[in-house]
């Protein structure tokens, strides 16, 4: 997780790709960085207030003109 959760904040599960990776895999190729992995959709639970700081949160971990790409947000239930 990406915080610790508090009063007020709830957890958040964030499914992200890297579009780069992607694109290198379906070429056959190695991205010069990230694992293969990332070409496939990968989930972290973040904690914040909202959606929107969620999206924040997992932007300046994980940067989009790094190539990362947030498919969808889902507010955990537990």
């Amino acid at each position: 997780m990406l915080n610790l959760p508090n009063n007020g904040y709830k957890v958040y599960h964030v499914q992200l790709y890297n579009a780069e990776v992607r694109a290198s895999a379906e070429s056959r190729r190695q991205h010069d960085f990230f694992g293969r992995h990332w070409a496939r959709p990968q989930v972290r639970d973040v904690v914040a207030r909202d959606e929107n700081e969620a999206c924040s949160l997992i932007a300046e971990r994980f940067p989009p003109e790094d190539g990362f790409v947030v498919e969808r947000i889902i507010p955990s239930t537990f």
